[in-house]
């Protein structure tokens, strides 16, 4: 039985990795927090859930709102603060299946911006203080969500899943904003990779660190979260053996030869100015 189909990969996939870790207190229904292993080492796991019965009703499908922005915050900045002193900083997986930032006259009014803006500075402080960032793709990761929770990490993962969608707006607002219908936004995507949902075509880009085969995305077996589990570790490795804690890595793939040539020439026009 696919249990994500009720409870969302987000939240199925949190519960695999971290049976037996402590959930942190004082968060709201949408975001899970929980302390587990990862390695052998103390690890802080993050996950924005569903709730069907969510008082804002924009988040009620895994959307990132504000109280989820903060708390995303929140959680991230208690494991810098407690770490502060530490010499070796504790990682931090954000578990990622957000279907995109939650549209609303409430959420617009009270800032949502600022929300997601918290979010997304909470996790580069981290990374740029030394803890290991891993996001770990599950389902969707669309939108200003993925900003959010997850882009800024020093690693990303994804499961190589149909399921699993990566994109900056839904294929129905894309397709108004465009206008253009759904079925032609398809036919382009087929040969253009950034217009594309699959994961296949967002690996294309250089982003991804590894892009991973499971047989049950939707209800881990023990294989799959061996597997997933494995190469959270080997991020993770990565990660402490790169003495870098900016993103600079994403350009080192082949895909992203043309960011790294323009990087290099607009520096190179800047110290000759």
């Amino acid at each position: 039985m696919d249990m994500s189909k009720e409870a969302g990969r987000g939240a199925v996939w949190l519960a695999a990795l971290t049976a037996g870790g402590a959930a942190a207190e004082g968060y709201g229904a949408t975001v899970r927090v929980v302390d587990a292993r990862l390695g052998g080492e103390r690890a802080r796991y993050i996950a924005v859930v569903r709730d069907a019965g969510n008082p804002f009703p924009r988040v009620r499908n895994g959307e990132v709102g504000l109280l989820e922005g903060w708390s995303i915050a929140r959680a991230v900045r208690e494991v810098i603060a407690a770490d502060a002193a530490a010499p070796v900083k504790r990682p931090l997986v954000a578990v990622i299946d957000v279907t995109s930032q939650a549209y609303g006259r409430r959420e617009e009014a009270y800032g949502i911006h600022q929300a997601l803006a918290a979010a997304v500075a909470a996790y580069a402080d981290a990374r740029l203080a030394g803890h290991p960032v891993i996001g770990l793709i599950v389902g969707k990761a669309m939108s200003g969500a993925l900003l959010a929770h997850g882009y800024q990490a020093n690693r990303l993962i994804a499961l190589d899943d149909a399921g699993v969608m990566v994109h900056a707006m839904g294929k129905a607002a894309a397709a108004r904003v465009t206008l253009r219908s759904v079925e032609e936004l398809e036919r382009l995507a087929a040969t253009i990779p950034p217009m594309a949902y699959d994961i296949g075509s967002f690996a294309t880009l250089g982003l991804l660190w590894r892009l991973l085969p499971v047989e049950r995305p939707g209800a881990p077996g023990g294989a799959d979260l061996d597997r997933v589990e494995t190469c959270l570790v080997e991020a993770l490795a990565d990660i402490r053996a790169d003495p870098a804690r900016d993103l600079a890595g994403r350009l080192q793939q082949p895909t992203r030869r043309m960011s790294k040539l323009v990087r290099e020439r607009l520096r190179a026009t800047w110290r000759e100015d």
